[in-house]
């Protein structure tokens, strides 16, 4: 289980990598006017899975336990980012990101009655997030 423990967050992260930097419309719509704003959000997701391979991968019970609460960060993040909105309705900033950067992607949840809809793009990143939290747990817990 270690090694898929290890792999996934590197899946995590080539998906995370390609989507937001190949374009491959409906399935992402990058605009030339968000380079930076891309460029920052890899500044500042990207180390996350490395941290987590690596943690994972010296196997001692505080990295472990840090792989786990990185793990918990990103399915929060993904949470707090996509589903409440999506369920709650969004703030203005999240509206408005939404309605710049994701309105026309490919989605396959239901969009009438939502400000913001997750995308099939961060429903893959989601549930690799929630693979990469159970994998990690599970190495974890000792299995």
């Amino acid at each position: 289980m270690s090694t898929i423990a290890i792999i996934v967050p590197f899946v995590w992260l080539g998906w995370l990598v390609v989507t937001e930097w190949v374009p491959m419309f409906p399935l992402n719509d990058l605009r030339p006017g968000n380079i930076g704003q891309r460029v920052l959000a890899a500044c500042v997701n990207y180390p996350f899975p490395l941290l987590i391979a690596a943690g994972v991968a010296l196997h001692q019970t505080w990295s472990l336990i840090a792989a786990t609460a990185l793990c918990v960060l990103i399915v929060g993040g993904h949470v707090r980012n996509w589903w409440l909105p999506y369920f709650r309705g969004g703030t203005a900033a999240q509206r408005e990101t939404y309605q710049r950067e994701y309105s026309r992607t490919l989605k396959i949840l239901p969009t009438e009655g939502h400000e913001v809809v997750i995308d099939v793009q961060h429903l893959v990143v989601g549930a690799l997030s929630l693979l990469m939290l159970a994998t990690t747990l599970i190495v974890t817990l000792g299995g």
